[in-house]
């Protein structure tokens, strides 16, 4: 009961976060100018980037089946991809969830234990924090005078000032980060052989271990070059989708594909805010990527509602589809196997 009461106070939590933010997303916008935005959509390039979209998950989901094949399990792709969308579905419901119950459905419709297939996992998010990272630098590095000084006023700025006020100071915040997993490695060799009898302890060393082993097969992949295409096409497939999104409004359509770059990486962003989708968070950083082109805050919240509900509705239809799927493949597993009477002679005459 405890927990089911949990679990609901904390979706509320998350879900009050994304409708403040939301809130002040669309706060002080005229609502006639905004309906008007609508109106005037061309939403026809909603279709291309949904299919552009929908490249995306299939690229994500083959390169998932790439990462698989070191730890000596050969994973369906269609499977890999059901339960990609599966993961989806359920960030919907809590932030980061998705990661979890990505790896627990594949993980019951391949035989592949979890924890190993967390550490892919880890490392897909690892891989798209350094793409991340790469994408912003080389928009401050190119034009700091443009981005990088929207970024440095916008974003790193407030961040600091926040963290300063709460916390005291950004290095106060490091040391505490530093300090907890020292303190809990030494605590374990102090203690190891009195932990090590605790069955709970056996069972996190364990899911360690398999996450390790997840973690190792970026090193040991069979096929290098189809990993770093599949890696290249995924983030080439979310720039060209926010290029597309942009012809969606006459406001926007005017707008080059180092912009799209710039409201790819200040979008992106949105969705690492925990927060279901990234629901308000996705809104409110890229309707202000879009005053550094004084575009009115009615055509960025729309081009951001349009963009944002078509994928999460594209998400949600693939996720309960592959639920469904999956489901059924399960039921079948675990099935029991009905043994078949040989056939005689007299039978078959």
């Amino acid at each position: 009961m405890k927990k089911k009461i949990f679990k609901i106070l904390r979706f509320l939590l998350f879900l009050s976060l994304a409708l403040l933010l939301l809130y002040f997303a669309f706060r002080g916008v005229d609502a006639g100018e905004l309906r008007n935005s609508f109106v005037q959509a061309r939403y026809g390039y909603v279709f291309l980037y949904l299919l552009i979209g929908f490249i995306s998950l299939l690229s994500r989901s083959w390169r998932w089946v790439i990462m698989i094949e070191p730890l000596n399990y050969k994973a369906s792709f269609w499977n890999s991809f059901y339960a990609l969308n599966t993961g989806y579905l359920a960030n919907f419901a809590f932030p980061r969830l998705g990661e979890i119950t990505r790896c627990g459905s594949l993980s019951k419709a391949e035989k592949i234990p979890v924890d190993k297939l967390f550490g892919t996992v880890i490392i897909e998010r690892v891989i798209d924090m350094v793409f991340l990272t790469v994408l912003l630098l080389i928009l401050i590095i190119g034009r700091f005078d443009y981005f990088g000084n929207f970024i440095k006023n916008n974003l790193y700025k407030p961040l600091v000032e926040k963290l300063n006020a709460s916390v005291g100071s950004t290095w106060v915040l490091l040391l505490i980060i530093v300090s907890i997993p020292v303190i809990i490695v030494i605590v374990y060799l102090l203690f190891r052989t009195r932990l090590s009898k605790i069955h709970v302890v056996q069972k996190i060393k364990s899911f360690i271990k398999g996450i390790i082993d997840g973690l190792k097969t970026i090193y040991k992949l069979k096929r290098r070059w189809s990993f770093i295409f599949h890696s290249l096409l995924i983030w080439t497939c979310y720039w060209m989708m926010t290029y597309a999104a942009l012809f969606i409004l006459p406001e926007t359509a005017q707008l080059k594909l180092i912009d799209a770059l710039f409201l790819l990486v200040i979008g992106t962003l949105g969705w690492v805010v925990p927060v279901q989708g990234g629901i308000g968070a996705y809104h409110y950083m890229v309707t202000l990527g879009f005053t550094l082109y004084k575009i009115p805050r009615e055509a960025g919240l729309t081009y951001a509602t349009i963009s944002h509900g078509s994928q999460m509705i594209m998400l949600i239809v693939l996720g309960l589809i592959s639920f469904m799927i999956l489901f059924s493949i399960r039921r079948k597993n675990t099935e029991p196997q009905t043994a078949t009477k040989p056939v005689s002679e007299n039978e078959v005459n």
